[in-house]
Parts: structure tokens; sequence; C-alpha cells
């Protein structure tokens, strides 16, 4: 019933002609009547609608997931929207506007932006509507006829009645609990919204009520940290909310209050980021909540590396940087000539390497893989009192797996047969082509079979590897027939000395080719079964490659299971 008196009250304020004021600001509501309701999400919700226009608050969170933060006003008036964002921006549908301190009208929507952040003035059916938004606080004052529904009406309206799926992401609504901060005193914060009871905001007690912003004020100052101005945030709009109403100005509560510091509103940022301070105390922007949380890895600066063909590149989150308080331009790779850069709609910075700008990468091979390591390091001289230099140092890296295909068997009547093979953080393809020659200049032809004797030439090439730092070495080549025997054209990288016609060579693109003369196991017509075993090498690592001193394998009555882990199999069929 009180609600309701309370409400019937502002109806009657606005039909009367008189002014009446909703403020929304951090997660509060300040409805017309004065009754305070508080947003527990990050969705989009109605604040007015009706006598020809429509408000919608966006919420978003901060340094908190819990704490939600009144993010951007949108005003649609005729089908127009008008988006008043961070940073005093303003767009007409998607269209950036470039406004001053003297009005400029547009659709019928009267823009001005100064200090005190961006106005949009408006004509309703039966009056008019003011909205001044200075990135953290909106104030919506209303005469003539009121509208008919929103929060800014009764704050306490269901909220899915009121939610924007237009403007509110899948997830938005999902509520998020963590921690409270064991550094808020809520005793001390009480008090410190308290100080809107005492000189000087008492002269503007008699105009508008200040219980709804103490309310407002303290329930965001003891789950919040003080940060970012956010101590002085209803301070400050309690006093803009007093001067709109009755133009009446509250005056030396700054020098009282201890608000001299304020944050520069002009900073603009990206949508995962919001205005704030930074460790030194220097207005930059800052990573919400569930973008840092989502990103920090390791050293808790940006993504996982991401690997591409012969090179790897790593992204540092700028406002990850900008919280620690590091500039982002001080920071390269081994070698000091590759910085990062900065995308200037997402604010990350990215640091590449590759084959053609190497960047002081360094290559290292094991049994198991070769990996390409490099370093984020920050220039010596970059250190100030609150970051040490010598604690900077992100470490990435991408590596190729050895050959480790099992059992693979490639029906090979003709062409190519190409498996991919998955390594970790990179992948490279390997290639199996039958030629006609050892330098592979042209494919083998299958249309008149393949004879008896006849020299086929193997070629085994990789793609995504770089040819002139890595080759694929053949360590082993056989054959097996259907009962089970084994012969070795090459055993450890190193041909069957008792096979004339057996060679192998590397080819241009760091593969192999292997040369030999096709032949059967005596008593069989079937199709001819060839095992291959590979091993990536560096170019520069001598003792990685094959040591060729007669070695020597001849025909083999073995299981055929024996020793074929890591065996690439190809079957052959000339009939």
């Amino acid at each position: 019933m009180i609600h309701l008196l309370l409400y019937l009250a502002a109806l009657s304020q606005l039909t009367d002609g008189s002014p009446t004021l909703c403020t929304v600001s951090g997660p509060s509501v300040i409805d017309f009547s004065g009754k305070t309701e508080f947003i527990p999400d990050r969705c989009a919700y109605t604040l007015i609608s009706g006598s020809g226009l429509e408000l919608t608050a966006i919420f978003k969170e901060r340094r908190r997931k819990d704490v939600s933060f009144l993010d951007q006003v949108i005003l649609r008036v005729s089908g127009v929207n008008f988006n008043l964002g961070q940073s005093g921006t303003v767009q007409q549908d998607g269209t950036t506007l470039t406004l001053s301190s003297i009005p400029m009208t547009v659709q019928g929507v009267k823009l001005s932006k100064d200090v005190d952040g961006v106005t949009a003035e408006v004509s309703t059916t039966n009056g008019a509507a003011s909205i001044v938004f200075d990135g953290t606080t909106a104030q919506i004052l209303v005469t003539g006829t009121p509208p008919t529904q929103g929060l800014c009406v009764n704050s306490s309206s269901s909220l899915s009645s009121m939610k924007v799926s237009e403007f509110s992401p899948s997830s938005c609504g999902t509520l998020v609990s963590e921690p409270a901060d064991s550094q808020i005193d809520c005793i001390i914060m009480t008090d410190r919204c308290n100080l809107l009871k005492e000189a000087p905001f008492t002269s503007c007690h008699s105009l508008i009520d200040p219980a709804p912003y103490i309310k407002a004020c303290t329930n965001m100052l003891c789950k919040y940290p003080v940060l970012d101005g956010v101590n002085c945030q209803f301070l400050q709009t309690y006093t803009e909310a007093c001067s709109l109403k009755s133009d009446h100005n509250v005056t030396d509560w700054r020098t009282k209050t201890g608000c001299s510091d304020e944050v520069n509103e002009d900073v603009l940022c990206s949508a995962h980021e919001f205005v704030g301070m930074d460790i030194s105390g220097d207005t930059g922007c800052l990573c919400r909540a569930n973008f840092a949380a989502t990103n920090k890895w390791e050293d808790g600066l940006g993504n996982l590396t991401v690997c591409s063909t012969n090179g790897a590149s790593v992204s540092l989150a700028g406002c990850l940087l900008v919280e620690r308080g590091i500039d982002y331009r001080a920071l390269h790779l081994k070698d000091d000539t590759c910085r990062g850069q900065m995308d200037e709609k997402t604010h990350m910075v990215t640091f590449t390497f590759n084959s053609s700008s190497p960047c002081g990468r360094e290559i290292l091979a094991t049994d198991q893989k070769i990996t390409y390591k490099n370093a984020i390091n920050i220039d010596n001289n970059a250190s100030s009192g609150t970051f040490r230099s010598d604690l900077l140092r992100v470490n990435f890296s991408c590596y190729f797996n050895q050959p480790t295909t099992k059992s693979l068997t490639f029906k090979i009547k003709g062409g190519k047969a190409m498996s991919q093979i998955e390594s970790g953080s990179w992948n490279y393809t390997l290639a199996m082509t039958m030629c006609e020659d050892m330098s592979c200049t042209k494919e083998f032809d299958f249309s008149n079979g393949i004879q008896m004797d006849q020299t086929i030439y193997m070629s085994l090439d990789t793609f995504g590897l770089d040819g002139s730092i890595i080759v694929l070495v053949v360590m082993d080549a056989f054959a097996i027939g259907g009962k089970g025997q084994k012969y070795y054209l090459a055993n450890g990288g190193c041909v069957n000395p008792q096979e004339d016609t057996v060679k192998i060579g590397i080819n241009k693109n760091g593969g192999s080719v292997l040369a030999f003369q096709m032949f059967q196991f005596k008593g069989e017509n079937s199709a001819l079964k060839l095992g291959f075993k590979m091993k990536l090498c560096l170019k520069s690592n001598k003792s990685c490659m094959p040591q060729c001193k007669g070695k020597r394998r001849g025909r083999s009555t073995t299981s055929q299971n024996e020793d074929e882990e890591n065996v690439i199999m190809v079957s052959v069929d000339w009939n």
C-alpha cells in the first residue's frame, strides 16, 4: 500500500507539470517515487517506455563479477537508436556523432556534451524528457504526461518483464557469487555514505530526499572496493540530482569529502574494458572481471599461444598490462626489435615470430618433439616504483611431434595419399607420392600397372614444416608379405647394402625420397605392403641424421606385427 501511495504521488507530480527525476547509478535504480532497487545481473532493462520514447539501460560488471554497473543508455525515438556510451561517445544507429557544448538536433533529439557528460533532450507526447549520462550515472528528468512502463516508473517491477532481449547477451542473467572482499569495512563505508546527511549536502535536503542515495551508496561500497572513484560516486550523483531537479548547486562538497580526484571519462575503451585507475593512479582501460577471468594464464597477462605454419603468436590483453602499470611499448621478443602490435579496437597486443622474422627464436629437438621457443621481455629501463622489469618474462612455444601414426594404410593405385598428423600445438600434413624419377618432377603413371623390377620413387613430403630448418628422415623402410615375411629396404636410416637399387635422398621440401625396384615375395601374388618409420630432424643437428656404416638387413621371417608401432603402412597393388 505504501509503494502504491508513493507511485501515485510521483504520477501526481508528473501530471501537475513539476519535473520528476529517476537516477540510475552503479547497480541502483532510484525511481520517480524515490524507491531504490538493485540490478543483480549484466542484462539490459527498460527504464522508460511510453509517451513516444523508450529508454534502455545496459548493465555490465567491472572489477567484480557480482556487482553490476550502468554501462550504456540507449534512447529510441521514432525507431531511431541513440547509444549514450562510455567516454562520452554517442552513436546514432551505429554512426558516431561529434558533439560539443552547443546543442545539435538529430532526428528530433537535442544532443550536447560538456564536462558533466552527454545530455539528450526529447519532446514526449505531452511533455519532455532530459537524459544526462556521465559514464557512470544516468539522470532522467521528465515533465508532463508520465511514461507508463519501466524501472524508472516502478523500480520493483519484475525484471523478466523489463528485460530487453535485443541488448542482453544470452548468459547475462546468470547470477555470480564471489568471496566477500575482506578489506571492505562496511561500517566505515556506511559512515562514508551518511555524509549525505551532513553539510553542505543539507542545503539540498528540502529539495530532494538523500535517503535513496544513501541506500544505494551503502549497497555498493559494502560490496565493491573503493577504487575508480566509487567512494565519491553517489555523493556526486546526489549533488547532480539536486542541481537538475531544482537548479541548486551544492558548493564545496568535494573539499569536505576528499573527492578532488576524478576518473577521466574521456578514455575510449573496448567492450571488455571499463574506465578505471591503474596501480599508479592514472586513468586507463581496465579489464572487466569476466574477461580477466577467462584470459589470464601463467603470468596473468593474456591468451594462450596461437601456432601457425612455422610461426607462433601470443596476444596480451592491454587492460591486464594497464592494471599492472606496464607500458606495452616497452615489451619485445628476444630480439628487441620485434615489438608488440596493439589492435586499436580490442587493445590486444600481439607478438609474432615466423620463418621470415625469427625474432630471436630458439629451436630445440628431442626424440619426442621439435620445439620453437621465444619470450616476451620488458626493456630494462622501463621499470617503475611499482613494477620491477626483471619480473616480466612471458615464455611461449609451439612444437611438432615426431611422426607417431600407427598402422595407417594407404591404398595407392595412382596419385597421392595424404594424412594429417596431429602434433599438439602444431599440425603438419604427410604426403606420399609415387614418382618416375628421384626429383619427383613427374608422378607415376599407373594406367599400365606396375611392372616387376620397375624402379619406384616414393616421395614422402611434409606440409606445414619449414623445409629449410626441419627435414623428414626415413629411418626404416620395409616390405611385408602376406605370410608375415619382412624385408628391409632401409634400416636405421641406411639402405640395405644388398640392394643396389635402393637409394634415399632429401628432396627440396625437406622430405625424403626412397627409390627401389618393385618385387614380390616368392609364392605370393597379393598387393605389397610397405612400412615406414620416420623422424623429424633439424638440418643443423648432424647427430640426428643417420650414420651409415655397413648396416645390413636381409629377408626376415619375423611376425608381421614385430616393430610395427608408429609405422606408416602403404599398400601397393600392381595388378
